[in-house]
């Protein structure tokens, strides 16, 4: 699903014990367009309902990250974007917290939300 002239939103990609998940992201060349793209995805009353926007980027001032309450997730996307090499471009991992606590399994399903992001805009996994 598209939304906005440069986001691309993958909604409903990952479901566990009540937790889902979404990854969204598009072309960023500073900390200010990345701050666009957050609020054009928090645009959705559905995705201000979201728990939390773990997200980051690469960009030409250097890495840049935020995990919103979801410890480390911020570092494994951006982890992630640095072995894809891929730069000005910011990936956003949403989850709405379900009422059970996953472990270490959320780390796997943020790495699983940017693996379906990267798939899916044509992007070396």
């Amino acid at each position: 699903m598209s939304a906005g002239a440069d986001l691309r939103v993958f909604d409903k990609i990952i479901s566990d014990r009540g937790s889902r998940y979404a990854v969204a992201g598009g072309s960023a060349a500073d900390r200010g367009q990345v701050q666009d793209l957050l609020a054009q995805l928090l645009r959705s009353k559905r995705f201000t309902k979201a728990t939390h926007h773990s997200w980051a980027a690469i960009l030409d001032e250097g890495p840049v990250k935020d995990d919103d309450g979801e410890s480390g997730a911020g570092a494994l996307i951006l982890q992630m974007l640095e072995r894809a090499q891929l730069t000005n471009h910011v990936v956003i991992v949403t989850r709405w917290y379900g009422g059970k606590h996953l472990g270490g399994d959320r780390f796997r399903h943020v790495a699983d939300a940017v693996r379906h992001y990267l798939r899916e805009t044509g992007h070396q996994v």
